[in-house]
C-alpha cells in the first residue's frame, strides 16, 4: 500500500480478539502506514505490532485521558496525518474507549474509516444458533442491584441478549439469569479464539454456580422460546371470530391478524380457515 495515496484521516481498526493470526491484511497495511496509533494498553499493543514488525508510533487513549487526546489528536488530523484507533481486542468503540475522538471528528468533518475485522459480538452471535436479530447490553454493571435493573428492563425482548462480563462475577448472576430468563437458552463463550476456546450450551434453569474461569466472558441468551403446545392451539373465542371474518376478508389477512393476536402458528389458523371454509 502506498502510504501517499492514503486519505488522512482516522482508521478505526479491528485487531484479533485473542489469536494474533486473526487480522487482515488491510489491518496491517493500515497501521504500518499511520503516523499515529491510538490504543487502550501500550503493552497489549506492541504484542500484536512486534508480531507484524509495524514500527508506526504508539500513543496511550483510554477513558481518563481521552478528552485530553481528542485536542490532540484534531490537530494532526488538521496537519493532514493518519491515525489509527486500536482497542485491546477485536472492533474498536465496541464498549471500549474512543466514542469522544470520533465524535468530535464526525463533528468536524474529519474522514473516518472503518477497517473491518474480529469482534467478540459478532463471533458468539454466529455459534450460539439463536435468533440473529440481538440487543446487545455491552459490560453488565458494577453492582448487583444495577444488573438486576438491566435484566428486568429486557426481560420482555423477544430477541437474543448478548453482553461481556468477569469470569469472577458469572456465577453471581445466575439467581438473576434464573428469575427473568428461566424458560431461555444460554451460550457462555470463554476465550474465544485462544488455547482454551470453550462454549458452554445450557438451559438456563440448569444452570448451578459451578464455573470457574479467568479473564472476561461473553455470554449470549436466546430469544424466547415457543411453547410450540401452544402454538397449536386456538381458543374457542378466536375461533367464533374467524368464523365471523371467514366471508369478509381473506385466509391470508386472518392469518396475519390471528397469528399475532393469539399467539398461535399461522399453519394451525390457515388449516383451521380452509376446514370452515370447506363445511360451509
Amino acid at each position: 500500500m502506498d502510504k501517499n495515496k492514503l486519505e488522512s484521516g482516522l482508521y478505526i481498526v479491528s485487531t484479533p480478539i485473542g489469536n494474533l493470526s486473526d487480522i487482515t491484511y488491510r489491518a496491517i497495511e493500515i497501521l504500518n502506514n499511520s503516523d499515529y496509533i491510538f490504543c487502550e494498553d501500550t503493552r497489549v499493543a506492541k504484542k500484536l505490532l512486534t508480531r507484524y514488525h509495524i514500527k508506526s508510533k504508539l500513543i496511550l487513549n483510554h477513558k481518563f485521558n481521552e478528552k485530553k487526546n481528542t485536542k490532540k489528536i484534531s490537530e494532526l488530523l488538521t496537519e493532514g496525518k493518519i491515525i489509527s484507533l486500536i482497542s485491546d481486542a477485536g472492533t474498536p468503540l465496541i464498549s471500549d474507549p474512543g466514542k469522544l475522538l470520533l465524535n468530535n471528528c464526525i463533528k468536524n468533518k474529519i474522514n473516518v474509516v472503518p477497517v473491518p475485522g474480529p469482534s467478540a459480538v459478532t463471533a458468539a452471535i454466529s455459534i450460539c444458533g439463536f435468533s440473529n436479530n440481538f440487543y446487545f447490553l455491552g459490560f453488565l454493571p458494577e453492582k448487583i442491584n444495577q444488573i438486576e435493573k438491566k435484566f428486568k428492563e429486557t426481560e420482555k425482548l423477544d430477541t437474543s441478549l448478548i453482553f461481556f462480563i468477569s469470569a469472577k462475577k458469572i456465577n453471581k448472576i445466575i439467581p438473576l439469569l434464573k428469575k427473568y430468563f428461566s424458560e431461555r437458552k444460554i451460550v457462555i463463550c470463554r476465550e474465544i479464539t485462544k488455547f482454551y476456546e470453550e462454549f458452554i450450551r445450557e438451559d438456563i434453569k440448569n444452570l448451578k454456580k459451578e464455573y470457574y474461569f479467568k479473564g472476561e466472558i461473553t455470554v449470549v441468551i436466546s430469544n424466547k422460546q415457543e411453547d410450540k403446545k401452544n402454538l397449536n392451539i386456538i381458543n374457542e373465542s378466536d375461533k367464533i371470530k374467524i368464523n365471523k371474518l371467514i366471508n369478509k376478508m381473506s385466509v391470508k389477512n386472518i392469518v396475519e391478524i390471528f397469528s399475532k393476536e393469539a399467539n398461535v402458528s399461522k399453519s394451525t389458523i390457515y388449516n383451521y380457515c380452509l376446514r370452515i371454509k370447506n363445511e360451509k
